[in-house]
């Protein structure tokens, strides 16, 4: 059974991604499609979807090029 929050081919639920913030700065996060990351611009991390979950960890996030 697939969860509602999961699109088929890993995909996240825009509705999903609506409501997620960065964990660090609680602001808004930019999907990047081809990369399958949630960006935080604020913070210098790019947090990693992983079969369609994101993964919202700190320390699982890579930083970002300044």
């Amino acid at each position: 059974m697939m969860s509602d929050t999961i699109q088929p081919g890993g995909a996240v639920d825009p509705r999903l991604l609506e409501i997620l913030v960065c964990p660090v700065t609680k602001g808004p996060l930019r999907y990047d499609r081809e990369k399958a990351e949630l960006i935080s611009d604020r913070a210098g991390l790019a947090y990693p979807i992983r079969d369609g979950i994101p993964i919202m960890l700190p320390d699982e996030a890579r930083k970002l090029a300044v």
